[in-house]
């Protein structure tokens, strides 16, 4: 990983759990606590980039529709 601390890349389902809807791509560089975020909202399709201040869990919401997403943490994952 070098240049991050943190970095997924992830689908997410719709309200519907209607799978691969929607992404969530989000990279926090080593020595910040801001993550960049860069999203295709599930619900509505709208794209945004967005830096916000990173905390676990993580959710970030829609700039279009205010629709949250959020990465829980991978199952075995600390």
């Amino acid at each position: 990983m070098g240049m991050f601390k943190y970095c997924t890349n992830r689908t997410l389902p719709d309200k519907n759990g209607e799978p691969d809807k929607g992404k969530l791509k989000i990279a926090v560089r080593t020595g910040s606590d801001t993550a960049e975020v860069d999203y295709t909202c599930p619900e509505c399709g709208h794209s945004d980039h967005v830096e916000q201040p990173w905390k676990r869990p993580f959710s970030v919401k829609c700039s279009e529709c205010g629709a949250l997403m959020r990465a829980p943490r991978l199952k075995g994952k600390k």
